[in-house]
């Protein structure tokens, strides 16, 4: 976290438009905070596409902006909230995004989001990724039966091994079920700096199509190692913890924006945080969650529009770093 006098002193410079120097468990998402303005939820495409990244191990677009289910989709089924989702997720597929990622650890998401894409009829526009999370062969194919029955499909697009967890068994299991085509590609995950390591080493023995990995301006370390991995090894990367689950916010609470944010086409924090995120060539898509329609459009917005140079990268990783 930034000293409050670094903090500061950068914030003041951005709001008088100021250049910088240039320099060089899946996890809870929170939104802005409610006193911070959102956009109109009927503008979310703003009449452009979202950018997309192909996945090197079959050249398949993906949208660069996703969804995430912790937190946010852990409501109950006859609930408010539960009707309220149905308009983020009718958002969210209407502005384009297709890649959602949840995992059988989020108490009852993965049933919520089963049943909003059926009720919504979006589940053949949408590219559906989970999680292997167990520690035996017994429970995984116990846990893979339950995932199927509340995610309300046979396949999957993505079967990752949840924070290498019971790596060697689950990784077998994975493609297995890959072969049997159950899923269409298979993945491992971390959410903490101490587990990048292990990731890397695992990418490296065990090919992934996909790696899942924490990486925003206050925890920038993935982008030095694991990311340049894998570009050159040809892995995909989703992105868990652009807002560092919220705390990002409180940190920008009342500061005003970068004075070049209007030439990214920014016109929030959140779009800045998933901006920076997207803007390093190695990464496939980010997967904030968020439970309010009008910030699932302003996340939306990230996807469009220029991408942050290294410069402007590295002037966000100096202010919170």
């Amino acid at each position: 976290m930034p000293s409050r006098r670094r903090f500061l002193t950068t914030a003041s410079l951005a709001a008088t438009g100021l250049a910088f120097a240039p320099m060089a468990a899946c996890s809870r998402e929170a939104a802005p905070s409610p006193a911070m303005p959102a956009p109109a939820v009927a503008d979310a495409s703003d009449g452009a596409a979202l950018r997309t990244r192909t996945i090197p191990s079959s050249g398949e677009p993906l949208p660069v902006i996703g969804g995430g289910t912790s937190g946010s989709y852990e409501v109950a089924l006859d609930s408010p909230e539960f009707e309220g989702l149905k308009e983020t997720i009718r958002v969210f597929f209407d502005g384009g995004a297709t890649v959602f990622d949840t995992s059988p650890n989020y108490t009852n998401a993965d049933e919520v989001l089963g049943a909003l894409l059926a009720d919504g009829g979006f589940r053949e526009r949408c590219f559906l990724a989970t999680k292997i999370a167990a520690d035996d062969r017994a429970a995984m194919e116990a846990q893979w039966a339950r995932t199927q029955r509340r995610l309300r499909t046979e396949r999957v697009d993505l079967l990752q091994v949840h924070n290498l967890r019971a790596l060697d068994v689950a990784w077998g299991y994975a493609q297995e079920l890959k072969a049997q085509g159950l899923t269409r590609y298979i993945g491992l995950t971390h959410y903490l700096e101490s587990g990048h390591a292990p990731l890397l080493q695992a990418m490296r023995t065990r090919k992934p199509d996909f790696i899942q990995v924490n990486y925003s301006v206050n925890a920038p370390q993935a982008g030095r190692t694991l990311l340049p991995a894998a570009q050159d090894q040809g892995v995909a990367v989703l992105v868990n913890r652009a807002f560092d689950d919220g705390r990002l916010f409180a940190q920008v609470r009342d500061t005003p924006l970068p004075g070049w944010a209007d030439d990214a086409g920014v016109t929030s924090w959140a779009q800045m945080f998933l901006k920076f995120a997207i803007s390093h060539p190695a990464v496939t898509a980010v997967i904030p969650a968020t439970r309010r329609a009008d910030r699932q459009a302003d996340q939306l917005r990230a996807g469009r529009g220029p991408l942050l140079s290294e410069a402007r990268q590295a002037e966000l990783t100096a202010m919170f770093g």
